[in-house]
């Protein structure tokens, strides 16, 4: 009886090597989309980073522009306060000014004959009188005449003693008061707008 032989070895073989053709392309195919998939990660990641790194820049430039205009106010607040000062400085002088024409006006009327002022000197509100007196009447009559003066207040007397001056025998007296602090001008009331009547038809 005859056997036949039938040799499969070239068909394993090519079959071998159709599996390791499709497993090469298999591979290749995974490798290219490993690789387009990092590619397309890396430009969504890069297009992220741009875009924060361009937020930044835009945040630091407008923190820059807020800086500049913080320190701008900050001038601004500073040549304000500068300027108030400066006025409060301009009124005080002023006021010292006026209440020194007027301090030496009163005293020119409130003092009596027989009293003569060496000094007059003056601290804020308060006023230092020195002289001589004919006697302390007159010292007397002159405290009076500055309490009922109404811009002056509290006269008291600090010391007063015997004093020649030349051939004369003098009373020589130190003494002190305030100056009253003028009353703020009353603000003046806005007058009440009338009534309005209702319009009638009719």
């Amino acid at each position: 009886m005859n056997t036949v032989r039938i040799n499969l070895l070239p068909h394993r073989e090519e079959r071998r090597q159709r599996q390791r053709r499709h497993f090469v392309a298999l591979l290749a195919m995974f490798v290219v989309g490993a690789v387009a998939f990092w590619a397309a990660g890396h430009a969504v990641l890069s297009g992220y980073v741009d875009n924060q790194k361009a937020r930044n820049e835009y945040l630091k430039r407008e923190n820059a522009k807020l800086d500049k205009e913080i320190e701008a106010v900050k001038r601004l607040k500073d040549d304000i306060q500068a300027l108030l000062s400066r006025k409060q400085i301009i009124e005080a002088l002023q006021l010292d000014r006026s209440q020194s024409v007027e301090l030496l006006d009163q005293l020119a009327r409130q003092t009596p004959e027989g009293i003569y002022l060496k000094s007059v000197k003056q601290e804020g509100l308060r006023v230092t009188l020195a002289g001589y007196a004919q006697s302390n009447a007159r010292v007397s009559t002159l405290m009076r005449n500055l309490q009922s003066a109404g811009s002056f207040d509290q006269p008291t007397l600090v010391e007063i003693k015997a004093a020649m001056v030349g051939t004369k025998r003098l009373a020589d007296f130190n003494l002190t008061f305030n100056i009253k602090r003028p009353e703020p001008a009353p603000v003046a009331k806005k007058p009440a707008a009338p009534a309005t009547r209702p319009a009638t038809t009719g």
